[in-house]
Parts: C-alpha cells; sequence; structure tokens
C-alpha cells in the first residue's frame, strides 16, 4: 500500500479524524482481521454476525496499527466514514454477507479508499476477469504470466466482492505494474460496482453459465452482470482491451458491448488467440497448440482438466496485449502451478490413490467438466473411478433438475463408484439409480465423515477420487481425510 497520512485517508473517504491529528501514516497494507495487522497497517472495523471489529480497535492499534477506518468511535486514533444512505446500501452489502448499516458504511468507505490509491498509481495496468466458473484458476494463470513483466498484484484465492476486492486493491503500491482482480456478482450491478473502485484496461470474461442463478433468475440475467465488466473498459483508442471466449455465444455477444478493442480466444476458427489439437495425457493434463497472430508454439499445461486450456488461453491473450513473446508465453504456461486451495488440487497417498480435490465450489458446468476429467484420468488404468459429489448451491429453481442431470452423466460417464453427501443432494443419487446404476453403485451418506469412512474401508490402490461440491459442502474434508497435509504426495499438478 502506498503511504497515507490518517488525514488524507479521512479526506478520500469523506470522514472525519477521531483522537488522531491526521499526521499518524499507514505504510503497511489494511485488514480486518486484527490478528493479521502489521506495525503501520490500517485496521477496517467490520462489523459481522459474530464479531464486530470495532471491539478490536485498540487491540489492532496496540499492536502496530497506524489507524482505524471505523463507523463508530472507538479508544484508538480513527478515521470515522459517514453513514451510506439507506437507499444506497443494497449494492454495498450484496457480496459482502450480512452486515448492517455500519458494515456499509465501512464497507463504502473501503471502496473510496482503494479508488483514492488507483487514482495515484498513474501507472498500475488493472486486469479484471470474471465469469461464472474458472475465476480463480483463471486470475493465478495471468498473474503468474505477467510477473516477469513487472510487480504483480492479485487476489489469494477468492477475494472477489466488496470486502475482499478493495482489500486486494490497496495492497498494490508505487512498484506495482499489474493488479489482477476476479469479479464476482450476485446481481445486475455488482461487477459495475466493483469496476468504479478500480477501473481496469483489460477485462476478460471467461464464460456464462448457470451458478447462482437463483440470484439471477436467467442465464441472460447472468450475461448481463458478467458483460458490466467490458462496458466498464476505456475505448480502444484509449488502450482498452475486452478478452472474450469465442467458444461461449452469449459471451461472443458481449463485443458489441464495449467500445474496447475486442481479442476472441477459444477454440474456434474465429479466435485470435486459440488452441489446436488439444489432447489430455495420462493424468488429463492438456498439451496443445497456441496460436496467436505472431506464431504458433506447442504448450504442455501441468494443470488437470481441459478446461484449464481456456483459462490458459485468456491468460495468454492478456500476456501477449503486454508484450510477452508467443514463445515465451508457451514457456510460463509449462511452469505455472496451481496456487489457490482446492481445485483441481491433486496428491496421491502412500498406498497409491489417487485424490483430486476440486471442493471449493461447484455448479453444474464446472462438475461437468469435472467428471470429465476424472474420467481421463482412470481410462488408462486399472483403478476405479470414485466420485464424492455434494450439493451445487445458488441454483435456485433449477436446482433439482441441475442435479438429476449430473447424477445421470455420472452414469453416463461409466463412473464406477457415486457417493452422493447430503440430503440437499439427494436428488443426484436417485437419478443416477434411475438412469440405471447397478445396486450399489451409488450411495447417499448423510455427511463428509460418512463418506470418509466408506472411502476408507473400500479403496484400493490405483483407484482415483474427485470430491467436488458447493464450498458449503465442506467436502474438502474428505480429501484431507485421505491425504493429510503433512503427508501429500504430488499427484502430477506441478
Amino acid at each position: 500500500m502506498i503511504r497515507l497520512r490518517l488525514d488524507e485517508i479521512a479526506a478520500a473517504v469523506g470522514g472525519r479524524l477521531h483522537r488522531a491529528d491526521g499526521s499518524e501514516t499507514v505504510t503497511a497494507g489494511v485488514e480486518f482481521d486484527s490478528r493479521a495487522i502489521a506495525p503501520g497497517g490500517l485496521f477496517v472495523a467490520v462489523p459481522g454476525e459474530r464479531v464486530d471489529g470495532h471491539d478490536f480497535a485498540a487491540r489492532a492499534v496496540a499492536d502496530g496499527a497506524a489507524g482505524v477506518l471505523a463507523a463508530r468511535e472507538v479508544d484508538a486514533p480513527a478515521v470515522i466514514v459517514p453513514p451510506v444512505p439507506e437507499e444506497d446500501r443494497t449494492s454495498v452489502m450484496a457480496l459482502a454477507g450480512d452486515v448492517d448499516g455500519s458494515g456499509a458504511a465501512v464497507l463504502a468507505a473501503l471502496a473510496h479508499l482503494a479508488r483514492h490509491v488507483v487514482d495515484r498509481l498513474l501507472r498500475l495496468i488493472v486486469v479484471g476477469v470474471t465469469g461464472s466458473s474458472g475465476k480463480t484458476s483463471t486470475k493465478d494463470l495471468i498473474a503468474q504470466l505477467l510477473e516477469p513483466l513487472g510487480p504483480t498484484v492479485a487476489p489469494p484465492g477468492s477475494f472477489n466482492n466488496e470486502l475482499g476486492h478493495p482489500w486486494t486493491v490497496l495492497r498494490a503500491d508505487e512498484d506495482t505494474r499489474h493488479l489482477v482482480l476476479e469479479l464476482s456478482a450476485r446481481g445486475v450491478g455488482h461487477i459495475a460496482g466493483l469496476c468504479e473502485v478500480a477501473p481496469p484496461r483489460i477485462g476478460a470474461v471467461l464464460n456464462v453459465g448457470t451458478a447462482h442463478l437463483g440470484e439471477f433468475g436467467s442465464q441472460n440475467a447472468v450475461a448481463r452482470a458478467k458483460g458490466e465488466l467490458v462496458e466498464a473498459l476505456p475505448a480502444a483508442s484509449e488502450g482498452g482491451v475486452a478478452v472474450l471466449n469465442a467458444d461461449d455465444p452469449l459471451v461472443a455477444a458481449m463485443a458489441e458491448r464495449t467500445e474496447a478493442r475486442v481479442v476472441l480466444v477459444g477454440q474456434s476458427p474465429a479466435a485470435h488467440v486459440r488452441a489446436a489439437d488439444v489432447e489430455l495425457d495420462e493424468r488429463a493434463r492438456p498439451n496443445f497448440t497456441l496460436i496467436t497472430p505472431e506464431s504458433s508454439v506447442p504448450v504442455t499445461l501441468p494443470l488437470h482438466g481441459e478446461h484449464n486450456v481456456g483459462n490458459a488461453l485468456i491468460a495468454a491473450a492478456i500476456a501477449l496485449e503486454l508484450g510477452t513473446p508467443t514463445s515465451r508465453i508457451a514457456e510460463r504456461l509449462g511452469g505455472v502451478r496451481r496456487v489457490s486451495q482446492h481445485r483441481m488440487e491433486v496428491s496421491e497417498t502412500a498406498d497409491g490413490v489417487t485424490v483430486v480435490n476440486d471442493a471449493y465450489n461447484a455448479n453444474p458446468e464446472s462438475m461437468r467438466e469435472a467428471l470429465k476429467t476424472l474420467v481421463s484420468m482412470t481410462r488408462d488404468r486399472p483403478g476405479r473411478a470414485w466420485a464424492v459429489l455434494g450439493v451445487m448451491g445458488e441454483l435456485g429453481d433449477t436446482g433439482e433438475q441441475a442435479h438429476d442431470e449430473i447424477g445421470r452423466l455420472a452414469v453416463r460417464l461409466n463412473i464406477d463408484r457415486l457417493v452422493v453427501v447430503g440430503e440437499q443432494a439427494r436428488r443426484m443419487h436417485q437419478a443416477a439409480e434411475l438412469e440405471g446404476s447397478f445396486d450399489g453403485e451409488s450411495v447417499l451418506v448423510d455427511d463428509a465423515e460418512q463418506a470418509l469412512a466408506l472411502l476408507r474401508s473400500e479403496l484400493r490402490p490405483g483407484d482415483v477420487v474427485l470430491t467436488k461440491a458447493s464450498n458449503v459442502g465442506q467436502l474438502w474434508r474428505v480429501a484431507e481425510g485421505l491425504v493429510p497435509a503433512d503427508e501429500q504426495r504430488d499427484g502430477g499438478t506441478e
């Protein structure tokens, strides 16, 4: 974060000083967890469901914080932020969870502070990424390809809402050249709001799927929301670039919604940056030819699943726009690593069972890709394919049908064993039985503990186990129960 005095922060957020003369200087980053505060940091007092950050303000300053961003007076040097009008709270609070009016005020102030910092960093290139699935993995790839071009900041994991987004922005300083941001939404207008915090020069849209249909209501509404990213880009004459997935018609159509220069990526012949001759090895790691307007080169991607080809193309197109030659892009793609946890995280037990932990999140599209990856990983080996699947959340009225389709797909793909976890996912198990699975091939268990016990009793060397569900299902506990962190052996990811 750039150095800022408290009086500068107060001016940026429209707040007032409290127990401070304004000369107190923030020299480290912002934190909303008082335990993570660094000397010279700014503590952001966010009220939550279980704890209120205001109660930890004095402790944060005692631990070295230069001051506090707060909605009410605290026993510490602080900037007290103004309230957010009732009619403006909805968009601020939509993605950040269940916060009250004071929470909305702090989040709004944090957004204003982040915009103030971005406006001061004149050499900073902001890259925004959105889509129904794959945002986090793609953001990680982009950051790895851009880092050799100059210091790059990207969020850890999925910090993509009204709290994590400005928190990430405020990690940038005068040396930062690239700020790679992941943008999420649960309604129309949310991505546009995030773009106001850090206006992107380059924006990439991966796909328009059925994630969060419970909030959006339709795929067309999802497309309207995701397209807000390209609408926020500057014109082509000002350096704006929209990177769009040519293989997704709803994404490709967004070319009409932007004044930025459009770069299409995908396997379609219409793509400017495309993949040809895609093949998967025995561990479902893709090999393909990367074709750009500059040249064609082979790529061996050390990540699992064909869906990562599309993610890699997005990253390649952005790196190409920022000056990396195609040959160097291919070389760097060959050396990327998985960064965020619980996303196609492949490891192996001491007795030869491969465990694929993809349990961070799930929607119908990502679930289908994960199942296809599981099949690829077991095609040429003697072991069995186990799919341990849980609920796909936030699908609204489409939830029952979506779970039904996944259960049937597991049978059609000849998955050897399907373990469905939790009552909310029961329809998946029922559909598998109706599709024609033999007795015992699909089982329904109550929770992750029962799933883990079943696997421990029946797994054999050579088996491959996929765990996948929305994060609320916590199926990562199954994977980590099979392969504890201190016993993990590389399953071929890196």
